[in-house]
């Protein structure tokens, strides 16, 4: 059974469908074994310890840097054992240090049919472009922002009343799903990278 380390900052909707999915068994071969947070309230951790999964305000204040952040926070996911990082709507840009300590073994999910629209302003940015559609993308995490390799991809339409918050409420519908799956094809070696590109197996 792979340990998963669930990153988040916020209410942690994506978390709560991650854990979920574990105990339907639409994710086999892992579990959430660890919630951890850059805010001290964020409802994610909640969430966590009321599944009875150990939770955790990791401070940035107490860090001098970006790089000494990441430094003891990937020692603690090592001393626990982590096989897979989850990145849940956490709003902090990881080092390449952390990146290479967990080389293809981070995810992340993205409001947006990537490489369109990247960073934290995903749905706003396609609403004001006039798109028509829209949507989420499961990808792993690299050295940039959102330009890692893709994995899974769902189309949203947009519609003429949409605004931010009835388009994102719908794209968080189809991420509380795609996320789950994507993670149970990584845990079981269903995606190869080849290039940029993840070749999905799942007969």
């Amino acid at each position: 059974m792979k340990n998963i380390a669930v990153l988040a900052s916020g209410s942690g909707s994506n978390l709560q469908a991650i854990m979920e999915a574990v105990e339907r068994g639409d994710i086999r071969g892992g579990r959430v074994s660890l919630v951890i947070s850059d805010r001290k309230n964020a409802y994610a951790l909640e969430r966590a310890r009321g599944k009875g999964i150990p939770a955790l305000h990791f401070s940035a204040l107490k860090y001098s840097s970006r790089e000494e952040y990441d430094r003891a926070l990937v020692t603690y996911l090592e001393k626990r054992q982590i096989d897979l990082v989850v990145l849940a709507g956490f709003m902090r840009l990881l080092t390449p240090y952390f990146v290479l300590c967990f080389h293809q073994r981070i995810l992340n999910i993205h409001p947006a049919l990537l490489p369109s629209f990247p960073g934290v302003r995903g749905v706003e940015d396609a609403l004001n472009y006039g798109v028509k559609v829209t949507g989420c993308t499961v990808h792993f995490v690299d050295e940039g922002m959102d330009t890692g390799p893709i994995i899974l991809q769902e189309a949203v339409p947009v519609y003429d009343n949409d605004t931010t918050e009835t388009l994102h409420q719908r794209i968080h519908a189809v991420e509380h799903r795609l996320y789950p799956r994507a993670i149970h094809l990584v845990l079981n070696d269903k995606v190869t990278i080849k290039g940029r590109r993840c070749i999905i197996d799942e007969d």
